[in-house]
C-alpha cells in the first residue's frame, strides 16, 4: 500500500483541514473510541483521505505512544494531508471548541447538564456514539478481520480487554497481536514502494524525539510555583500516560490537587463539565490551568496547561512517524501490522461495550434510539451530523418521558 493511499492523491490546504476538524471538534461526543469512529466515517468512508488499513496503521501507532490517541490520530491525518501546517490545523480545529467551553465553565458559565433538557441532550449524544462506534467496528472487522486467524486475534484482544481493561494490557494486546500477525499472516504480505514524500524527515524526527525526552527531564526539575511549574506539571501528565482519555485523570489529580493548586471539589466539577463537551478529554487541562491557584491562572494559565499536556504526544508522533513510514513498507512489518490491526479492532470492540454501551444504554428506549442511528448510518448512509442532531432531539424527548 502506498502512502498515496494513505494521504490521498490531492493535498489539502490548512484552512480546509482546519474547517473539517473544527466541525468534528464541535460534534464528536462520546470519548476517544467514538472520536476514532467519527474520524473513520469522515476520512476513510466519506472523504477517502486514507485507506482502511492505513487508518488502522495510524491508530495502532497512536496506541503505542504516550498521549491522547484520538488527538494524535487526528494530527497524523492532518500531517499526511497537509504537512506540518495541516497537522497543526487538525489539532487546533479538533481541540479548541471543547477547550473554549471548559474555559467558559471555569469562569462560571455553568454546565449544560444542569437542566433536564440539557441532560437529555447529552444522553442522546451518547446514544449516537453507540451507533457510530458500532458501525465503525463492524466496517473495520469486515475489512481487517476477514479470515479466521485475524478474527481470532481480534476476539482474543476483545476478551482480554473486557477482563483486564487497563492501558498496560492494551499495549500488551497490541504487541501480542503484532507478534501473532508476524507468525501467521506473512503469506499475504507484499513489499510496497511508497511514492509519497514523508512530511517529516528521519533527522527531524530524531530532533522531535530529543525534544520530547529533553523536556520530560526538565519537567522533573523542581521550580517555584508559576508558569514554568504549571507547564512542567501538565507536560509530565501528557508524557507519562498511555491510552489517553480517562487514564490521565490520576496523573492530573496528582499534578494539581496534591500540591494544593486546585481543590478536590473544583477538580471534580471540571471533570463533570469535561464529560459534557465534545472533543478530547485532555482539554480538561484548560479548565485546570484556568482555575489553578498559581500564576498566571485565567486564560493564560489555560493556554499553558493546554499546550503542555498535548505537546508530548505530538512530539512523539512526529518523532516516530518517519521510521514507522519506512518500516511499514516491508513484508514482515506488513504481516505484523495485519495482526496489530486485528488486535486494534478487538480493542475497539471491547470499548464499544465498556464504556460506550454501558454508559449510554440503560433502558429499552435507549437501545431503540441507538439501533435507529445505526441503521441510518449503515443502511441509509445518512450523514453523521444528521444522526447527531436526530439523536440529540431523541435524547431530549426521552428526558421528559423518564
Amino acid at each position: 500500500m502506498s502512502m498515496n493511499a494513505m494521504a490521498g492523491t490531492r493535498r489539502s490546504s490548512a484552512l480546509e483541514i482546519l474547517l473539517v476538524f473544527a466541525r468534528l471538534g464541535c460534534t464528536c461526543f462520546g470519548g476517544p473510541v467514538a472520536h476514532l469512529a467519527y474520524f473513520r466515517t469522515e476520512f476513510v468512508e466519506r472523504r477517502k483521505w486514507l485507506s482502511e488499513r492505513a487508518y488502522l496503521d495510524l491508530v495502532a501507532l497512536s496506541q503505542f505512544l504516550p498521549g491522547p490517541g484520538s488527538s494524535q490520530t487526528g494530527f497524523g491525518i492532518g500531517l499526511m494531508r497537509g504537512g506540518l501546517l495541516g497537522g497543526l490545523a487538525a489539532w487546533t480545529g479538533f481541540t479548541l471548541p471543547s477547550a473554549a467551553l471548559l474555559i467558559l465553565f471555569a469562569y462560571g458559565a455553568g454546565s449544560i447538564a444542569g437542566s433536564q433538557m440539557g441532560a437529555g441532550l447529552l444522553h442522546g449524544l451518547k446514544l449516537v456514539a453507540v451507533a457510530i462506534v458500532a458501525q465503525a467496528v463492524m466496517g473495520m472487522a469486515r475489512n481487517l478481520c476477514a479470515d479466521r486467524v485475524r478474527a481470532s486475534i481480534a476476539t482474543v484482544a476483545l476478551i482480554v480487554m473486557l477482563v483486564a481493561p487497563s492501558s498496560f494490557f492494551q499495549i500488551g494486546v497490541i504487541v501480542a497481536g503484532g507478534f501473532a500477525g508476524w507468525l501467521l499472516c506473512g503469506s499475504e504480505a507484499q513489499a510496497t514502494h511508497d511514492t509519497f514524500v514523508m512530511p517529516v524527515s528521519k533527522g527531524l524526527g530524531l530532533c522531535f524525539l530529543a525534544a520530547f525526552f529533553g523536556l520530560l527531564a526538565l519537567a522533573f526539575v523542581p521550580t517555584p510555583a508559576g508558569p514554568l511549574a504549571l507547564f512542567d506539571a501538565f507536560y509530565r501528565s501528557g508524557a507519562l500516560v498511555f491510552g489517553g482519555g480517562h487514564v490521565v485523570l490520576p496523573l492530573l489529580h496528582d499534578a494539581v490537587v496534591t500540591p494544593g493548586w486546585v481543590s478536590d471539589g473544583a477538580f471534580l466539577a471540571g471533570y463533570g463539565a469535561a464529560q459534557a463537551v465534545p472533543g478530547p478529554l485532555f482539554t480538561f487541562a484548560a479548565y485546570l490551568g484556568a482555575v489553578a491557584g498559581i500564576p498566571p491562572a485565567g486564560v493564560a494559565g489555560a493556554v499553558i496547561a493546554l499546550f503542555a499536556i498535548f505537546v508530548p504526544g505530538v512530539l512523539c508522533l512526529l518523532g516516530t512517524l518517519p521510521f514507522w513510514h519506512t518500516l511499514r513498507s516491508r513484508p514482515a512489518a506488513q504481516a505484523a501490522m495485519r495482526g496489530t490491526n486485528a488486535a486494534v479492532v478487538g480493542l475497539l470492540g471491547a470499548a464499544l461495550y465498556n464504556p460506550v454501551w454501558t454508559s449510554a444504554v440503560q433502558k429499552p428506549t435507549d437501545f431503540a434510539v441507538a439501533a435507529a442511528g445505526f441503521v441510518l448510518l449503515l443502511a441509509w448512509r445518512a450523514p453523521p451530523l444528521l444522526v447527531v442532531v436526530l439523536g440529540a432531539l431523541a435524547g431530549m424527548g426521552l428526558s421528559f418521558a423518564r
